[in-house]
């Protein structure tokens, strides 16, 4: 059929990679960090130029990287507000990330709303310092000019694709991109204009939802462009993850996604719905401390890496003696604890010792990420097997524990950018639907990447009853704090 490209604009960089359009092989691949010049001075980190992003874009894509390629994909950081001028100029810089000035903001919406079941309701989840709607209301009680003059409305691979496109009249983005703006339902799937107005104070234009594998257009070069998506998105696309698969991702806090086939409402906020890349959709739970609790256990304990505070858990054995840490280091948000501080039970004169607190660190982590897995659960989302990401998923520790503490088989997949293999996983199957050789229902059957499997086997038991004295010590600690 063709060769195809991905890229990925992730916070810091951008990674481009060339496939086979039939089988995902990857031919060639680029890379190039964004422009420190991009950013405001790092004065306000939160704030970025988009130009970085095409710079970056450009770096990634010299030497010919992109030679013979028919379409491309764009997967970008989610989340990234980027308003623009009725002309299309931006009006600001982009807003990015988990913007802790728009907190405020976000409680305001709740309340300006009627609640936080009003929100999921309307949207499928509660407004968050991150997203895009957040950070409109923040926009318009603290910039009120740069409001004001605020037309369009467009996330990073909107932008990206528009940009791509030379700028055309018709602005597109896709169904996984707008669940995550805080004013598109996925189980809509359409916006709620009133929302906008609502957090900017009037009404601005959006974005056309186009499909998963439509084409957002072409360049007068004649290189066909599919829809984008976010990085969550495009991420499980480039894993290829169906019914019955989660993914827990470990970064400095922790995530939990499983395809499902419709959307879930659900008004305590622990479940983000979002819509995935293919026609699916895609909750997510959230928590704030993952491989931040193995890092300070190892700081605590002198050590100079995870890899030397994995050794050390390696010397306990499950339950590490009856300690049980809850890892509520940075107050927690699955449970909605957000004040709260960590818990270790279970001191005995015998369970003092370096190498169990550091088991009890690891299965702290993972019993939390277990916690998040059965709100999906409890949700009638099945989850049959996880997919383990970050690097901490090659901590032999981690490996050992997460199998029994999930309930599953775990699948650790060989580290690759999947971000950018989604997406052009999604270029590919956009120009297969334009050429006529794919049918636009069913994406491309590319193979799934070299992974580790790891089974419950015969500590399954032991690793539940690990998990329910973990449970144990949060309900006395915590009563009640996963009632919905």
């Amino acid at each position: 059929m063709g060769i195809v490209a991905g890229l990925d604009s992730a916070p810091d960089f951008t990674r481009i990679v060339v496939c086979d359009a039939d089988t995902g092989a990857v031919l060639r691949q680029g890379y190039a960090p964004h422009p420190v010049e991009g950013a405001e001075g790092g004065s306000r980190p939160s704030d970025v130029d988009p130009q970085a992003w095409l710079l970056s874009l450009g770096e990634a894509a010299g030497g010919g990287l992109l030679e013979g390629v028919q379409a491309i994909g764009v997967s970008a950081q989610q989340n990234a507000l980027v308003p623009l001028d009725p002309q299309g100029n931006t009006v600001r810089p982009a807003m990015v990330g988990g913007d802790k000035r728009a907190q405020v903001a976000a409680a305001d919406l709740i309340d300006a709303l009627g609640g936080r079941e009003a929100w999921a309701q309307a949207v499928g989840c509660v407004p968050q310092a991150a997203q895009p709607v957040t950070k409109l209301r923040w926009l318009a009680k603290t910039e009120p000019e740069n409001a004001v003059r605020t037309a369009v409305l467009m996330q990073a691979h909107d932008w990206l694709v528009w940009q791509l496109l030379g700028r055309p009249v018709r602005r597109t983005t896709d169904r996984g991109g707008a669940s995550g703006t805080g004013y598109w339902s996925a189980a809509t799937g359409a916006y709620r204009g009133d929302l906008v107005e609502l957090a900017l104070g009037h009404q601005a234009m959006l974005p056309e939802v186009i499909g998963p594998s439509d084409a957002a257009g072409t360049t007068p070069e004649g290189l066909l462009i599919s829809a984008g998506t976010g990085e969550t998105m495009a991420a499980a696309f480039g894993l290829g993850i169906g019914l019955g698969d989660a993914v827990v991702s470990l970064g400095a806090s922790g995530s939990v996604m499983a395809v499902h086939p419709e959307a879930l409402v659900d008004q305590t906020g622990m479940i983000t719905s979002l819509a995935d890349a293919t026609g699916m959709h895609l909750p997510v739970v959230t928590t704030l401390n993952a491989v931040r609790t193995l890092r300070g256990t190892a700081e605590l304990l002198g050590l100079p890496d995870l890899e030397s505070l994995s050794d050390l858990a390696m010397k306990s054995t499950p339950g590490a003696h009856g300690l049980v840490l809850l890892p509520y280091l940075e107050g927690e948000r699955t449970p909605s604890l957000p004040h709260t501080a960590g818990t270790l039970a279970g001191l005995r004169r015998e369970s003092m010792k370096a190498e169990h607190l550091a088991r009890a660190a690891f299965e702290g982590m993972l019993c939390g990420l277990a916690d998040a897995l059965d709100v999906l659960r409890g949700r009638g989302v099945e989850v049959r097997r996880v997919f383990l990401l970050g690097a901490a998923a090659e901590l032999p520790a981690v490996q050992a524990a997460a199998p029994a503490l999930f309930g599953a088989q775990v699948v650790v997949p060989q580290p690759a950018d999947y971000g950018a293999i989604g997406a052009a996983r999604q270029a590919a199957w956009a120009l297969g639907t334009s050429q006529g050789t794919l049918d636009p229902r069913t994406p491309p059957a590319w193979q799934g990447p070299a992974a580790q499997i790891l089974e419950p086997g015969e500590e399954l038991a032991v690793g539940q009853a690990v998990r329910q004295q973990f449970v144990s010590v949060r309900e006395q600690t915590h009563p009640g704090a996963f009632r919905m």
